[in-house]
């Protein structure tokens, strides 16, 4: 008996003509529902005419080319938050998550070999910093980011550290952003199986070396679709430097809405960028995901291990 019949029974073709029937019926009721809820209302109130899309859609409207250039600054602007943004976000959360697993280590060691004075202090340092960084992902997690955005703008300058303003929005992301990657990528390599670890301490790889060799590379693979989606975030939550003054995309359209007073036309159009280019980021992810089978398919190929099971065996092989 095949996988298949046992985890469900294959539809027949009256359930099949049923199932079609029944999409049917509720797509044309979602099409109804969207006529008279949505488009009526609209169309009524005057929200599909064009001298409220016209600065937006039409080449020939007095406003269009000013309407976009402004559009494209806040888009660029958003861009560069988010890009910087997410490279300090990845470069700092990984430290984060090797302090952590570093310092838990640390904390388990018995420190043969040394006073026994010297061993409880080492022991006690590495416990305190263990639960000193836990104390602050935990801090910095649980704080929504547009507070944490408003609190370093108005706290760095309080200690005469100032910046543009761009610079107080991107350390705001990279903060709530770095604790909650470091947390994604911590999990992934406390959730690989404990003999790689056992394997690498075997042929005498430090648990630096072990972390930066061979739980870290296999945690950024497994976990790469929590990491892209928390990058999506990052680039969302640039939307909060409005509260900032920041000009990016979201607080432009709310300049131009000011000015044409076409809130719906506007913000339907930046919306359409950012799920454009949250698609991209999604479809890049996939994409990347692919090519990191398909090489650690080959490489299994090549020396003959289970793909399954290839971080482990690689680590095994080299202790023999």
């Amino acid at each position: 008996m095949s996988q298949q019949t046992v985890l469900y029974d294959v539809p027949g073709p009256r359930q099949r003509r049923i199932t079609l029937i029944s999409s049917a019926v509720a797509a044309l009721l979602l099409l109804v529902g969207a006529y008279f809820l949505i488009y009526r209302p609209l169309d009524e109130k005057g929200q599909f005419s064009m001298e409220l899309w016209g600065p937006l859609v039409d080449p020939s409207n007095e406003n269009f080319s000013l309407v976009w250039e402004r559009i494209g600054l806040g888009f660029k602007n958003t861009l560069i938050a988010a890009a910087l943004a997410i490279i300090a976000s990845l470069v700092v959360g990984t430290l984060v998550a090797v302090l952590r697993i570093q310092l838990k280590s640390l904390a388990r060691r018995r420190f043969t070999g040394l006073a026994t004075p010297v061993a409880y202090l080492l022991r006690g340092l590495s416990w305190v910093l263990s639960a000193l960084t836990r104390v602050c992902v935990e801090v910095f997690r649980g704080l929504p980011v547009v507070i944490t955005i408003f609190f370093v703008a108005r706290g760095f300058p309080e200690f005469g550290i100032t910046f543009e303003t761009l610079w107080y929005l991107v350390i705001g992301l990279t903060i709530y952003n770095s604790v909650v990657i470091a947390e994604i990528l911590r999990s992934g390599m406390e959730g690989l199986p404990g003999g790689q670890a056992e394997a690498a301490a075997a042929i005498g790889l430090s648990p630096l070396q072990t972390t930066r060799m061979i739980l870290l590379p296999q945690a950024f693979r497994i976990m790469l679709p929590a990491l892209i989606s928390q990058l999506v975030v990052v680039l969302k939550d640039t939307s909060l430097g409005f509260i900032i003054s920041y000009e990016e995309t979201l607080n432009i359209g709310k300049q131009i809405i000011g000015v044409l007073n076409n809130p719906i036309q506007v913000y339907v159009v930046i919306g359409l960028l950012f799920i454009i280019v949250n698609y991209s980021l999604s479809k890049l992810a996939q994409y990347v995901q692919r090519r990191l089978s398909r090489g650690r398919r080959s490489s299994a190929t090549r020396t003959g291990a289970p793909d399954t099971e290839l971080g482990t065996e690689a680590v095994a092989g080299t202790a023999t």
